[in-house]
């Protein structure tokens, strides 16, 4: 029996029983603060709306497939303006021939940077085409994740709006007043 007793009076000692306070130790305490608010959110945040979001998505995939199709109406033109090239080349060749004793080396000038230039629009259309989907698909995933976010934050705050009644509201005041009473104490 004694041993019982003297167990209990030695919580006496410890330093921390009794008291309250807070921890301002940032490492201990951030992963505890991100588990509650992530925990909160995915509670609350269970009605998002899924046919909003679905409608989202189906807008940002027409805007898309648009994209797509001016980037293929483009890379279309591009390769008329390479039949084009081509047949110029084609005249340029003949051109070559017959006037292969005169400077055959001119012409083969002209012909390599003709089709040089031609390639290098090709891959300038074939980049801006990447760069336009690129640019797209990521503005739509940054616009999807906005609307979830706000959605769900949206979804936690009505929830909890609607269980927070008016008592509950006062105490939870009056203890947050009392906590910084029992502060302001601490400190003087």
């Amino acid at each position: 029996m004694k041993n019982v007793t003297d167990s209990f009076v030695s919580l006496g000692y410890w330093p921390s029983a009794g008291s309250f306070g807070f921890n301002t130790d940032i490492l201990a305490t951030n992963p505890i603060n991100l588990s509650v608010v992530l925990g909160v959110l995915i509670f609350f945040g269970k009605g998002v709306c899924v046919g909003c979001l679905s409608d989202l998505l189906d807008n940002r995939k027409q805007r898309i497939l648009n994209t797509i199709r001016n980037s293929e109406e483009l890379r279309g033109r591009a390769v008329e303006q390479l039949e084009k090239a081509r047949a110029r080349l084609r005249k340029v060749e003949i051109e070559a021939d017959q006037f292969r004793v005169n400077g055959y080396s001119e012409i083969e000038r002209e012909k390599l940077n003709l089709i040089n230039s031609t390639y290098k629009t090709l891959e300038q259309l074939e980049n801006y085409k990447n760069e336009t989907i690129h640019f797209e698909q990521q503005r739509s995933i940054n616009q999807v994740r906005q609307r979830v976010f706000k959605q769900a934050l949206q979804g936690a705050l009505g929830t909890l709006n609607s269980c927070l009644n008016n008592e509950l509201h006062l105490r939870t005041i009056s203890a947050n007043i009392g906590m910084f009473g029992t502060m302001k104490e601490i400190t003087d």
